[in-house]
C-alpha cells in the first residue's frame, strides 16, 4: 500500500515536470552540451599542462606532500574528463529514464571533479618551488 502511494506521488511529480525537463529532452540536452563541455575540459587541461610542461616544470620538483596533491588533482581531472565524455556520448545504455538519471549524475559529478581536481592541481603548483 505504501509502495503504491510512493509510486503515485512519483508519477504525479513526473507529470508536473515542464516539457523541457522531460527525460527525453534532458538526455538530448546533456548529449549535446556534454560534447561541448568535454571539448572545453580537454582544451583547458591541454593548455594548462602544455604551458606548464613547456616552461620546464615537472611534478618531481615538488616536495612529497605537494607532489601527492598534484597527482590527486591530476587523477581527479582525468576521471572528470572521462565522466563528462561519457555523459555527452550519444549512446543510451538502457531506457531513456535510466539514461537521464545516469547521464545527469555523471555530468554533475564530472563537472564537480573537474573544478575540485583543477583547484587541487593548481594549488600544488602554486605552493611548490618557484622556477
Amino acid at each position: 500500500m505504501a509502495t503504491q502511494m510512493v509510486g503515485r506521488q512519483t508519477a504525479q511529480k513526473t507529470a508536473e515536470l515542464h516539457e523541457l525537463m522531460s527525460p527525453e529532452q534532458n538526455v538530448q540536452r546533456i548529449m549535446r552540451t556534454g560534447t561541448v563541455w568535454f571539448a572545453a575540459a580537454v582544451a583547458a587541461t591541454a593548455i594548462f599542462s602544455g604551458l606548464l610542461l613547456a616552461s620546464g616544470w615537472r611534478p618531481s620538483q615538488l616536495s612529497g606532500f605537494d607532489q601527492l596533491l598534484w597527482w590527486v588533482g591530476a587523477f581527479a581531472v582525468t576521471l572528470s574528463i572521462g565522466l563528462i565524455g561519457w555523459s555527452g556520448c550519444p549512446i543510451l545504455e538502457v531506457d531513456v529514464p535510466t539514461a537521464d538519471r545516469n547521464k545527469s549524475r555523471t555530468m554533475q559529478v564530472g563537472t564537480a571533479l573537474f573544478i575540485i581536481g583543477s583547484a587541487i592541481a593548481v594549488l600544488a603548483v602554486l605552493v611548490g618551488p618557484a622556477a
